[in-house]
């Protein structure tokens, strides 16, 4: 073989090994540092104007991670809007239909945009806007790594296809996490971030007057709690919403666990974590300790759940608009 033939391959070899490289980059601490140094700062300053404003947007701006990361992995895949090419995105699907939220992610992205163009991306941004929002209002944090990039595919067909429904029993639950690389312990986990925000009355009415299709009320719901519900989500009730922790609905701690143990989870699939032993094992041990671990092991949880499938390197894009691909 010449020189120049072994020149050629060597240099096409160097160029597949950083393509590589450059394409298996991990998600880090800090990842704007050097790009962008106020990235974090920005955001954190954004995200506290909103809280402040309407607290609120705490849990939707939480809820919003879970809705991204669980359908193509966290890419901001949820925030793109549907358009003549693809009229039916992630955000246009049923499970979706009431997130909130959106407005923040844009202000931060518009900011963002005038100090450092073209550097951080919307998917990141999803994330430290989640946790910087639940830091704000209710004091509680997790480390968030960065270095996603933005996917340019969204479909309504995977988001209901993806995303756990509240209707779900313990397997299919099981399924929809392990399916995002995530364990039994992280489903219990994660499930407590219901300790905030609210529910529209549809997503658990079932229980109320139709329970298995048969008419009648989940007999695992607490009669009172039932009776509760039912004052305030009358048949055919679209717009009434309902703490879905009624214990502690304003702070993130384990008011859920406790509603959960009570038979009081506004869920089907609350009321399924009492239906296996692992999950039902870590709730109770969560109540003896009064959620010794939980907020820890609620953080390494999100860490798992942020860092599968992500795009990083030269993968996907950075958006100029989150709501568009370039």
């Amino acid at each position: 073989m010449s020189a120049l033939k072994i020149s050629v391959l060597f240099f096409l070899e160097l160029v597949i090994q950083l393509a590589i490289v450059a394409n298996s980059q991990e998600l880090v601490l800090g990842f704007y540092n050097d790009t962008c140094p106020e990235a974090e700062n920005i955001v954190n300053q954004v995200t506290a104007l909103y809280i402040y404003n309407d607290s609120t947007l705490a849990p939707a701006l939480l809820r919003l991670t879970f809705h991204d990361c669980f359908v193509r992995g966290c890419d901001a895949s949820i925030l793109l809007e549907p358009t003549n090419a693809n009229n039916a995105t992630e955000i246009t699907a049923p499970p979706n239909l009431t997130l909130r939220g959106f407005e923040v992610i844009d202000a931060i992205k518009t900011k963002l945009e005038e100090y450092c163009p073209g550097v951080v991306s919307c998917a990141d941004i999803i994330q430290l806007a989640g946790r910087d929002a639940i830091q704000t209002a209710y004091g509680a944090s997790w480390v968030v790594l960065t270095g996603r990039r933005d996917g340019t595919v969204s479909l309504a067909s995977e988001a209901l296809e993806d995303l756990p429904s509240p209707y779900s029993n313990f397997d299919a639950l099981k399924q929809k996490f392990e399916a995002v690389g995530l364990s039994v312990k992280d489903l219990v986990v994660l499930s407590a971030a219901h300790t905030v925000g609210v529910a529209h009355c549809p997503s658990f009415s079932g229980r109320l007057y139709n329970f298995s299709g048969e008419g009648g009320t989940d007999p695992s719901l607490d009669p009172n709690y039932a009776k509760f519900l039912k004052q305030k989500c009358p048949p055919n009730d679209q717009l009434t919403t309902v703490y879905q922790d009624p214990i502690t609905p304003n702070k993130f701690d384990i008011g859920y666990y406790v509603a959960v143990d009570q038979h009081e989870g506004l869920f089907e699939s609350d009321a399924a974590l009492l239906d296996d032993n692992e999950t039902r094992g870590y709730l109770e041990s969560q109540l003896w300790t009064m959620g010794w671990t939980w907020l820890e092991d609620f953080g390494v949880s999100m860490m798992k759940m942020y860092k599968f499938k992500v795009l990083t390197g030269t993968e996907g894009e950075i958006r100029k608009k989150c709501g568009y691909v370039n």
